[in-house]
């Protein structure tokens, strides 16, 4: 009996081992295969955190809006962030996908990979990550454009727009310069274009729509004066400005060493060049600013900092840490002078969108080319000139033409009184902030209970005053 359970347990022992035996012993090639298995795994751990910083930043830019601008629009400026992130996730996945991605033969656009087609159950799911973060993106330049056209545009206009920069404006300049990065090939990549995370593809791109829709809207009500006198309209959260600018500095070190798609030591450099250009455009923007104020402003500040992620994320890769302090720098003094320059001619831009995202993202772009540690030439900057001015032509000449028949058509900007009362309960019959009386500065913020009876009196004034500007 005792031999027998011996016997029994040598035998349960020893199986397992014969098991072992059978395995072949490690090879170099076995081995590699394993090490390239966790690299995989990793570059796809990192897209996807790299994706989620980079959504995080659709509140960022949500809270800048809100806090620059009237309580009265709160609400509006709240849905409209949500809706163009929505709205523009569905019309990337059903055509701007394919359209900046797919397959091309001319380097202009693509032809293949519309709804997410190249996704097949069991196939490679690198499509799906690479998708992920690059939608995001999408979103980001698209909600570039809510801020110039706060305060006054209708609510419908607002979503088509989305809908048609995520499908076509934003997916087609991308494919010229980012195509090769998955299935095609772009003209100007093709040249050497260099913009490792949009400054100019993202951007830029945002900047300019932000430009032509603040020129087809006009100014805000009481804006600008008959003698071209600017009258600032105070925004009425800087506390919230200010958390959504951190915000966005947080979500750039996905938007920016995110842009690799591979978890490897490069993107190290990456964060510092994004840390160190934020920073020294914040001090550049509020030593100017003090300057010509007499006052360290903040809303300035703020929009330095921006000025500075914008501009350094072109060059991140290819810049050394020295370079990105002073692309940064100069970017917050581009910033103020930009916005300045922009109320002088009469386009208002309540957040600076076009100045921080168009004028910066054009100068990270040239910047991204004078710096580069590999050496610069005519050549080098010769096509990053090209660069720009092919998004500015191609971004401002289609955004301007769409909010124009938008206008015609829909309609763009809501009427005056519905601008006086806010949209919050115009568009949406909503109210931010129901536990407060309303009041803001230069009493252009009257609620809904301030207009009946009280209306035209109110109205006449701001009316003449537009009609002295560009509205």
């Amino acid at each position: 009996m005792m031999k027998t359970i011996l016997f029994t347990i040598a035998a349960f022992l020893a199986f397992p081992m014969a098991g072992w035996t059978d395995d072949a012993a490690p090879t170099a090639l076995s081995n590699k295969a394993a090490i390239d298995l966790v690299q995989t795994h990793a570059n796809y751990l990192w897209t996807l955190i790299a994706a989620c910083l980079v959504f995080f930043m659709q509140a960022g830019f949500a809270m800048v809006e809100a806090g620059f601008t009237r309580a009265k629009n709160a609400v509006n400026i709240m849905m409209k962030n949500l809706m163009d992130f929505s709205m523009g996730t569905i019309a990337f996945w059903a055509v701007g996908f394919g359209l900046m991605f797919g397959a091309s033969s001319t380097g202009w656009f693509g032809t293949s990979g519309f709804f997410l087609s190249d996704f097949t159950p069991g196939g490679d799911p690198w499509v799906l990550a690479f998708w992920m973060f690059q939608v995001v993106f999408a979103a980001t330049a698209a909600t570039i454009v809510s801020g110039a056209m706060a305060e006054r545009t209708r609510f419908i206009g607002y979503i088509l727009y989305s809908v048609v920069i995520s499908a076509v404006i934003y997916p087609i300049f991308g494919s010229w310069a980012w195509g090769g990065l998955f299935n095609g090939s772009g003209w100007l990549e093709g040249l050497g274009f260099i913009d490792f995370a949009g400054s100019t593809v993202v951007h830029s791109v945002g900047g300019w729509a932000a430009l032509a829709g603040a020129i087809v809207l006009g100014p805000r009500l009481g804006k600008y004066a008959r003698d071209g006198a600017v009258r600032p309209i105070l925004g009425h959260n800087i506390p919230l400005a200010a958390l959504g600018v951190f915000i966005l500095w947080l979500g750039w070190f996905g938007f920016n060493p995110g842009s690799t798609t591979t978890a490897d030591k490069s993107i190290a450099m990456i964060f510092v060049n994004t840390n160190l250009s934020a920073a020294a455009g914040a001090i550049a923007a509020m030593v100017v600013s003090w300057i010509r104020f007499g006052k360290p402003e903040v809303g300035m500040s703020l929009n330095g900092v921006l000025a500075g992620l914008v501009a350094i994320t072109a060059g991140c890769a290819n810049v050394a840490p020295g370079s990105a302090i002073l692309i940064g720098a100069a970017a917050g003094v581009l910033v103020f002078l930009a916005v300045l320059f922009f109320d002088k001619i009469r386009v208002d831009d309540p957040v600076g969108a076009v100045s921080v995202h168009g004028v910066c993202g054009a100068w990270g772009t040239l910047a991204a080319g004078i710096f580069n540690m590999g050496g610069t030439s005519a050549k080098i900057i010769g096509v990053q000139l090209l660069g720009i001015g092919a998004c500015f032509v191609w971004t401002f000449g289609t955004a301007l033409a769409l909010f124009v028949i938008l206008h015609k058509t829909v309609g763009l900007r809501v009427s005056v009184e519905e601008e006086i009362e806010g949209l919050d309960g115009a568009e949406h019959g909503g109210n931010a902030y129901p536990d407060f009386a309303g009041a803001t500065h230069g009493s252009l913020g009257a609620g809904a209970s301030g207009m009946p009876g009280g209306t035209p009196a109110l109205v006449r004034p701001l009316v003449e005053s537009a009609q002295g500007g560009t509205a």
